[in-house]
């Protein structure tokens, strides 16, 4: 069976390492670099998040820039913080169980879980003495990903990228296990090793005929999540709606918006919806990712179109505004210190 996945996950680009989507786009980074006269110019584009977004920045402190009307319940809990008083803090919030646990720095889905009891979640925070963030469990039908970039000269911005969310699960028949129901699924097989850690309690129940079983509450490609391209969607309402947002957080206009809602109409409408995070300038356009209705090639194009507008943006903020490029040693130094990071809570998460 693994073997099988591995040959799937080979002929499939969609699954291919991050590496196949951006060294073949090294050369135009590099073009960039050179127009911009300086190696971290994309370090100016988004000014009230550390490095723009590079991955090292607190995404408590970024989903704090957002509207209070539009992000979730979240508190921060430090790595020395008592679990009696992480239960205060999450009681003042009036945030209940079941909850999303997170690093406060990390991307891709990295260790992100639901946590459904007091129990979970003091195990949780003990096996990762770092920064977590807590936040409500948002109960809303549907997730996207909108990936929005606006000139700071200009009122209005564009909708690049609309990526639709597809949540893997499995129906049952009435005789077969919930690891058997996985395996027979084309999809949910690639991610057998994930989805058995996840529901390693339920594998061998059977689900009654017809009962949905969800296997991820976690919207990321890396958590079995399908991408599905929704760029068709993108309108001028839409627009409108997250130029008020990017509004509303000065010095944010470049990224990508993973957010939860019921209907698209109110989304669209700006009526009713819940921003989980906001990426900057490491931001996918996930709709790539569609490889039922997009190519490998369009993909990389699309990388380096994304690209261009943050140049754009990046020089502009410099130019204009004053927005000082971050010193190439400085941004390599917490890269450096990321990696060091990242390898240290893969290794807790084993």
């Amino acid at each position: 069976m693994r073997k099988s996945n591995t040959i799937q996950k080979l002929t499939n680009w969609e699954h291919w390492p991050s590496a196949m989507f951006y060294l073949p786009n090294l050369p135009y980074a590099f073009y960039l670099a050179l127009r911009a006269k300086h190696l971290t110019f994309f370090s100016a584009t988004n000014p009230c998040i550390k490095s723009s977004g590079n991955g090292t920045e607190s995404k408590y402190e970024t989903i704090l820039l957002v509207p209070e009307k539009h992000r979730p319940k979240s508190v921060l809990v430090k790595a020395t913080t008592k679990f009696e008083d992480v239960l205060f803090a999450i009681n003042q919030q009036q945030i209940a169980f079941p909850l999303i646990a997170k690093p406060d720095v990390g991307f891709r889905g990295l260790l992100v879980q639901k946590i459904a009891s007091e129990e979970e979640l003091k195990n949780y925070l003990e096996k990762y003495p770092i920064n977590i963030i807590i936040q409500e469990f948002l109960d809303y039908e549907n997730e996207c990903g909108v990936f929005y970039h606006r000139n700071p000269n200009e009122q209005t911005g564009q909708i690049s990228s609309l990526t639709l969310k597809h949540f893997l699960s499995v129906t049952g028949n009435g005789n077969a296990n919930l690891k058997e129901l996985i395996l027979a699924d084309d999809r949910a097989k690639l991610y057998v090793d994930l989805f058995a850690e996840i529901h390693k309690e339920k594998l061998a129940s059977i689900p009654k005929k017809n009962e949905i079983i969800k296997l991820t509450a976690v919207g990321n490609h890396s958590k079995g999540t399908q991408f599905i391209n929704g760029n068709h969607l993108i309108s001028k309402k839409l627009i409108k709606t997250f130029d008020q947002l990017s509004k509303a957080i000065p010095g944010w206009y470049y990224g990508r918006v993973d957010i939860k809602y019921n209907t698209f109409e109110e989304l669209e409408n700006g009526t009713d919806f819940k921003i989980l995070e906001i990426n900057g300038i490491i931001a996918e356009p996930t709709h790539i990712y569609d490889s039922e209705n997009y190519t490998y090639l369009k993909a990389l194009k699309a990388i380096r179109a994304h690209w261009k507008s943050l140049f754009c943006i990046a020089t502009t903020n410099h130019t204009d505004f004053n927005t000082p490029y971050k010193n190439p040693f400085h941004f390599l130094g917490e890269i450096l210190v990321l990696k060091k990071y990242t390898k240290k809570i893969r290794h807790l998460s084993k």
